[in-house]
């Protein structure tokens, strides 16, 4: 595949395009009505749209690309936690010292934060949280903290990327598991198993959970920060319209969650040992303008075959090595919703990939009963 060079800082400039969403947070604060439509309808459709008016980026970087060369691309994820905190905690100041949005525009204002917390913010965080600068790995915390969704950090780098694809990882969606029945599942599934897997480290450490190395107290600390400063600024309105906002971010990361590794799952080799993590676990999407909305998250084939790599630095695999989604993160996210359309539409390509990549297995059922058995 043909390498391109990161050279300046026009090479990062269409990644920054998230900042664009933040002032509609503020025109929809200031004037209500229908402009409290813009912050979701930007993030989901305009994305969507320009998916299909800009196609494919099929172009990957020189993954030895030097870290000099990637300082404006490091700075966008570090900038967006401080524009955030400032546009999070001041919107609950401005609407609960202002009497000119009822208390539904309240409610749909924060919904809309929540979406861009959601799908940008933590979405960085996840960047940030995989680097190995303390300074950047501080800013995933904060980033969590804000849409109280903290264990995320511990579940997915000590959970998810050694487990998944298997029984054991709570974020990797069931055949045939709709989104409403994932979510429950996972929001009680994630949390168990992040706190044991901190908890089997200390251990395997002689030391015991509530010892102050254990991250779940710097969790639950930022985590109380965020809901007394919330209460501080808005009083009790402020602290509910902090959680509306989580909720929803906490949604909108789950629901990516589901679309990534929907159906796939790694082959089992015996005494309780599977395959390495290959790109062909994770499903592809090379849709260009969706990628600057979410850094390259789409592509998580080479995510998780090379967790260390920088998000510009990601590889773009064909169909060949990954599977690939028919669109975008925004219109798969959106389609998770209703599972009849989900399953139609995904359930083929699950089929196919599993004759592609492994052939040898004729009866799934049977072999996932025998051999890998999924938790209901």
């Amino acid at each position: 595949m043909a390498h391109k060079t990161l050279i300046n800082w026009r090479n990062a400039l269409p990644f920054w395009l998230s900042f664009l969403l933040l002032p509609l947070v503020w025109i929809a604060a200031i004037h209500g009505g229908w402009t409290l439509l813009l912050p979701p309808l930007a993030a989901w459709y305009l994305f969507a749209a320009l998916d299909g008016l800009i196609g494919l980026n099929l172009s990957n970087a020189d993954p030895e690309t030097p870290e000099d060369d990637l300082t404006w691309y490091i700075a966008l994820t570090m900038f967006w936690g401080l524009a955030q905190f400032l546009t999070l905690f001041g919107l609950i100041w401005y609407v609960t010292h202002t009497g000119h949005l009822t208390s539904w525009e309240k409610i749909a204002l924060f919904f809309g934060v929540g979406v861009l917390t959601g799908t940008i913010g933590i979405n960085y965080s996840h960047e940030l949280m995989h680097q190995k600068s303390r300074l950047e790995r501080g800013m995933a915390d904060l980033l969590l903290a804000m849409v109280l969704y903290s264990h995320f950090r511990s579940e997915h780098l000590l959970v998810h990327h050694r487990h998944v694809g298997t029984p054991r990882d709570a974020v990797t969606a069931r055949y045939n598991e709709g989104f409403h029945r994932f979510y429950p599942r996972v929001l009680r599934q994630a949390l168990i198993s992040a706190f044991r897997a901190e908890r089997d480290m200390l251990t395997r450490k002689g030391l015991h959970w509530t010892h102050p190395r254990n991250p779940f107290w710097r969790y639950w600390i930022l985590q109380g920060v965020m809901l007394l400063l919330a209460l501080a600024l808005g009083g009790w309105v402020g602290l509910g319209l902090l959680l509306i906002q989580a909720g929803v971010a906490i949604w909108q990361l789950e629901l990516v969650n589901y679309v990534e590794h929907y159906g796939l799952t790694r082959k089992y080799l015996g005494d309780g040992r599977y395959e390495h993590v290959l790109p062909r676990h994770s499903w592809n999407a090379a849709h260009k303008a969706s990628g600057w909305l979410l850094i390259n998250l789409q592509r998580h084939s080479d995510h998780h075959y090379r967790p260390n790599r920088r998000f510009p630095l990601l590889q773009n695999h064909d169909e060949a090595s990954a599977p690939q989604l028919p669109h975008g993160y925004p219109l798969m996210a959106a389609a998770a919703m209703v599972p009849p359309l989900w399953r139609r539409m995904m359930n083929p390509r699950v089929r196919h990939w599993r004759k592609a990549f492994y052939p040898e297995i004729t009866d799934w059922k049977a072999y996932n009963k025998a051999t890998n058995p999924m938790p209901k």
